[in-house]
């Protein structure tokens, strides 16, 4: 019996040793692939933003639309960073000055369902701003 168990452990210890070298390989790999890999990302420029930076929104209707296309092109080139509605309402947010940015402070004091709502948040927003998309369905119809 303690015959049988020197073999055993004989038999686990060159397998650890086995393991043991092995596992020291891999890293060597990994830690190569990872030179690789920085070396690579040094010489690859991130590409510029093709859409600039949002304008802030101070409440003017006449700027609604331009401020809703900005901010909706911007998000769309950088959709990673808004992966959600709520980042895309937290987004809308900080953008807006003056009258807007008084505007939205009570729908944050009561936490409104509508910031986790991008599309409920923009409707909310025509509607105080005077953006009625019956005029511009209008508008449409004529080009027609």
């Amino acid at each position: 019996m303690v015959d049988e168990l020197v073999l055993l452990l004989h038999a686990l210890l060159m397998r650890h040793r086995a393991l043991t070298i092995e596992n020291s390989q891999l890293m060597e790999q990994l830690r190569l692939l990872v030179c690789e890999r920085a070396s690579l990302l040094r010489q690859v420029r991130p590409p510029s933003c093709p859409v600039p930076f949002p304008e802030t929104f101070n409440g003017d209707s006449s700027r609604l639309p331009e401020f809703i296309v900005q901010t909706a092109s911007y998000m769309l080139v950088n959709e990673n960073r808004f992966c959600n509605d709520a980042m895309k309402v937290a987004f809308l947010i900080s953008l807006l000055t003056g009258e807007a940015e008084e505007w939205v402070v009570p729908y944050i004091e009561m936490d409104s369902p509508m910031l986790g709502d991008y599309r409920a948040f923009l409707e909310e927003m025509k509607q105080c701003f005077g953006w009625d998309d019956d005029e511009d369905d209008d508008d449409e119809e004529d080009d027609y």
